[in-house]
C-alpha cells in the first residue's frame, strides 16, 4: 500500500460548541502545519469536517478518530464524496473506536461497507493503532497507522512492524511549560483518563513501564509518554519520532488554559519545525 504524504508536522485541534476551532484551524494552516488533525472524541457531526476544510487552504485535514461506532459509513462515505467534490486530495478519514467484544471484526465491517460503496478508498483511511492487531489491520487495509501515547523507542518498533509502505503518524500530546510541578500536572489530565483504559494499559506495559507506574502515574511515564519543557525542548521530543522512523507527528497542546491558549505554544514550536 503506497504511503499517504501527511508533511512531517500535524496540529490536532479539537472541536468546540462555536467555531473558534475553524478560525484555529485556519491560523494553524497559515502557520504552515502540514496536516489539522480534528479529535474525533469531541465531533459532534461530519460537518464540522467540512467547515475545517472550507476555511484552509494548503493542509490536509484529518481525524483523530472517527468512531465507527458513532458516525455510520454511509455518511462518512457522502461526506468523503462531497469534499473530494470541492477540496480533491484534501481529506483523510482517520478511522477507530470500535468498542465490544469483537471490536476488530466491527471496524472490518465499516470497511468492507466503505469498500462496497466504492468510496474513502485505503489510501484515504489512517487507521489509529495500539496493539500488533490493529497495525496489522491498517497495513492491509489503510495507507498509514496513528498510535498515540507512545515512546520514541517504540516508535522504531512500529516502523519495522509496519515496513516502509505504510505511514506512520504519531499523535503527541506535549505540554509547553518550562516548570515540571506545572506541566506534570498537566500532562496528568489526559493521561489520567486515558490510563485506566485496558488498551493503553497494556501498550503502556509492552513499552516496559510497570503496573506500579501506570497506576501511580509515575513521573518516569508521564515524562516518557507526553514531552514538557520550553518550545525548544519540545520540539527535540518530536524530531525524536521523525529520527525514530515516524513519517509524521500530529501535535496536541496540552494546556490548563483557555481553549485559545495553545496557539502562543502552537506558534513557539512552528519556529523550531517548520
Amino acid at each position: 500500500m503506497p504511503q499517504i504524504d501527511l508533511g512531517r508536522i500535524g496540529a490536532v485541534v479539537s472541536p468546540d460548541e462555536g467555531n473558534a476551532f475553524v478560525a484555529t484551524a485556519a491560523e494553524l494552516d497559515e502557520m504552515g502545519y502540514q496536516t489539522i488533525w480534528l479529535s474525533g472524541g469531541q465531533l459532534d457531526n461530519l460537518g464540522q469536517i467540512s467547515e475545517v476544510v472550507r476555511a484552509t487552504r494548503r493542509a490536509r485535514v484529518s481525524t483523530s478518530i472517527i468512531s465507527v461506532d458513532r458516525f455510520p459509513s454511509d455518511e462518512l462515505a457522502a461526506l468523503y464524496t462531497g469534499l473530494e467534490a470541492a477540496a480533491p486530495g484534501r481529506f483523510v478519514a482517520g478511522l477507530g473506536g470500535a468498542h465490544g467484544p469483537k471490536p476488530l471484526q466491527t471496524l472490518n465491517a465499516y470497511l468492507d461497507r466503505l469498500d462496497q460503496l466504492g468510496q474513502v478508498p485505503p489510501t484515504a483511511r489512517v487507521l489509529a493503532a495500539l496493539g500488533p492487531k490493529m497495525f496489522d489491520l491498517a497495513k492491509r487495509r489503510a495507507a498509514g497507522a496513528l498510535p498515540v501515547l507512545i515512546t520514541p523507542e517504540h516508535t522504531a518498533v512500529l516502523r519495522t512492524r509496519l515496513g516502509p509502505g505504510t505511514t506512520l503518524a504519531i499523535h503527541q500530546l506535549v505540554v509547553v511549560e518550562p516548570d515540571a510541578g506545572r506541566a506534570r500536572a498537566t500532562a496528568r489530565g489526559p493521561l489520567g483518563f486515558l490510563g485506566q483504559l485496558p488498551a493503553y494499559q497494556a501498550n503502556f506495559r509492552r513499552m516496559g513501564f510497570t503496573d506500579d507506574e501506570i497506576t501511580g502515574l509515575a513521573d518516569r511515564l508521564v515524562d516518557a509518554l507526553i514531552p514538557w519543557g520550553d518550545a525548544e525542548a519540545v520540539a527535540a521530543a518530536v524530531q525524536a519520532h521523525l529520527q525514530a522512523g515516524a513519517d509524521h507527528v500530529a501535535i496536541a497542546v496540552t494546556s490548563s488554559g483557555p481553549p485559545q491558549e495553545p496557539i502562543a505554544a502552537w506558534r513557539q514550536l512552528a519556529a523550531h519545525l517548520l
